[in-house]
């Protein structure tokens, strides 16, 4: 891990306070809400989860965990909240705990050895080429696409991806995936109804909600001021991938 990741996870310890037992709800129903179904909740959601009178409610309880770390909020969209590292459950009660060590190298893997005997093993760090921009037509793992290899920890992600894709453009915004952020995919030719795939339509490959009822294919962004794509019969289109985890690339404020 490089100086600058290192220092990065300091900062989050540093400012990482103790949860309460709400502020614990509320961080495992957006960790649950995003596992099945890719997204985080809404305000409104959480407060009729939770059985609070109104979502300002909510707001309240997510203010706090983003002042402690756990969080990060996008102004001015319904689902704009984004799980730091910080709120990985091994590493939140390290957090907790006030143990930095956590978060300067993955948390160890324990093994019972045939004499069963217990020794411990450092998670292997993936080495994931980091896709730029991809050129019409071409595939996208196409050696010329490669920016560089980027070092992870695979507890990172819910599922093991196969590369990162660079985000670009807005048209995810509402779902919390912004211009610039690294998007870890998994590369498999199909995706569920309401998944974020990587899509190519035609010469072109793009990041969008899938919507997949019966005969009907489309793809949704999230941001009003994009249109979703329809997909016809004859159309050239295929999934890619599908989203397993977001690297957020810049600095927190």
């Amino acid at each position: 891990m490089g100086d600058n990741q290192a220092c990065f996870y300091i900062q989050l310890i540093a400012m990482a306070r103790k949860l309460t037992d709400r502020q614990h709800q509320i961080l495992e129903l957006i960790r649950q809400a995003i596992l099945q179904s890719g997204r985080p909740p809404t305000r409104a959601e959480i407060a009729q989860e939770l059985g609070f009178r109104s979502a300002n409610a909510a707001e309240d309880h997510l203010r706090a965990l983003e002042r402690k770390g756990y969080i990060q909020l996008s102004a001015n969209t319904s689902r704009g909240i984004r799980l730091t590292p910080l709120a990985l459950p091994d590493q939140a009660d390290h957090a907790e705990a006030g143990h930095a060590e956590a978060f300067r190298a993955p948390r160890p893997q324990y093994e019972f050895s045939a004499t069963g005997q217990v020794s411990t093993a450092m998670p292997a760090i993936m080495q994931l080429p980091l896709v730029g921009r991809v050129a019409a037509g071409a595939p996208i793992l196409a050696t010329e696409h490669i920016e560089t290899e980027v070092a992870v920890a695979p507890h990172l992600f819910a599922r093991r991806p196969d590369y990162l894709l660079r985000v670009r453009g807005s048209s995810m915004r509402d779902a919390g995936i912004l211009d610039g952020d690294l998007l870890a995919v998994q590369r498999t030719p199909e995706a569920r109804h309401g998944q974020i795939v990587v899509a190519r339509l035609a010469n072109e490959v793009t990041v969008k909600r899938l919507s997949h009822q019966g005969r009907h294919i489309s793809l949704l962004p999230e941001n009003p001021d994009f249109s979703p794509i329809q997909i016809g019969p004859g159309d050239d289109f295929s999934i890619e991938g599908i989203a397993v985890g977001l690297i957020r690339t810049a600095a927190l404020a």
